[in-house]
């Protein structure tokens, strides 16, 4: 047994009845990405085979978890339903180093092995649209508490004004001036001119905008400042889940640890780039994450027929 184990704090997975079965059980967060300072915490993420009574009596089984410990434990069927649905946080679980998994029975090397099966281009929405509404509540806690209100104004209207080219990229291409963002005693208002422009991609542009207005809303209702140290670690997520999504649709794999990109990462996160040089480089990752997007050759869908044939392999 890995020695983590054997201290007291984790007593309780020796203990409990239900965590007799534990398949995969790794290091996760900052300690599985390589970006841990001297504060880091140790978080524990795993998966069991649910035992018999959940499966075939009245109670079920999603997941454990020991909250003193940040210890979360799933459940074999909701932990693939979670990779089904490119779950980032799942996801990244099956592609730890090595030195970061704790305990991996046969079962949970086989579930390991073929993360391949749960790949699709359903990694472009979960990464990608999850990095940029965290994107959308990075730039607005920001600016919320440095500017007056009708600066704050003019920052949304160039946040809002800033995602036509993502439009442009994402949905049918429409011309220059079509969607007209602008500020008129001290309301922001917009102009359309659209024609003969598909339905679904209007919604999906309006989902998008009204996304970015609801989040800028909540945060000025806030009544805590997030620490600059605390956004210098949202912001090196945001990149980090940029690069690792970029790299599954580009057929690398899962990469949780980001060597690569470690030094760019903890410069990030030590407040070593200004947040001006941040936003740029998040645009950049940005731009290269759609762009892995329109060429990625991975299917429309995870494999279903595999996952269940998986699955039932391993309940037996």
């Amino acid at each position: 047994m890995n020695p983590l184990l054997n201290q007291d704090q984790y007593h309780f997975i020796k203990t409990n009845p239900d965590l007799n079965n534990i398949i995969y059980l790794v290091l996760s967060g900052s300690r599985a990405y390589g970006t841990t300072i001297e504060t880091s915490d140790t978080d524990l993420r795993g998966v069991l085979i649910e035992p018999p009574q959940y499966m075939y009596g009245l109670k079920t089984f999603e997941q454990f978890e020991d909250l003193p410990t940040d210890t979360v434990i799933y459940g074999l069927r909701k932990f693939a339903g979670l990779l089904a649905k490119a779950n980032p946080n799942a996801l990244e679980l099956l592609g730890v180093d090595e030195d970061c998994i704790i305990k991996i029975s046969p079962q949970g090397q086989l579930l390991r092995d073929n993360a391949h099966l749960f790949l699709s281009k359903r990694v472009i929405s979960s990464f990608g649209n999850y990095a940029l509404a965290q994107l959308r509540r990075l730039q607005n806690a920001l600016y919320r508490d440095s500017y007056a209100a009708n600066e704050q104004l003019v920052h949304l209207q160039n946040t809002l004004a800033n995602q036509m080219d993502h439009f442009q990229r994402t949905y049918t291409s429409f011309p220059d001036g079509a969607i007209n963002i602008y500020s008129q005693d001290d309301t922001l208002k917009f102009d359309i001119t659209l024609k003969d422009y598909p339905v679904s991609d209007f919604v999906g542009i309006y989902s998008e905008l009204s996304s970015i207005v609801k989040s800028y809303s909540k945060l000025n209702y806030r009544n805590r400042k997030k620490s600059d140290k605390g956004l210098y670690k949202h912001a090196m997520h945001l990149i980090r889940l940029l690069i690792t999504g970029m790299d599954i649709l580009n057929g690398k794999g899962i990469l949780t640890n980001r060597k690569d990109e470690h030094q760019l990462l903890m410069d990030i996160r030590n407040g070593k780039i200004p947040f001006d040089e941040i936003f740029m480089l998040v645009d950049e990752y940005q731009g290269r994450f759609e762009l892995a997007a329109k060429s990625t050759i991975l299917p429309d869908e995870p494999d279903f027929s595999g996952i269940d044939g998986m699955l039932v392999g391993l309940y037996r």
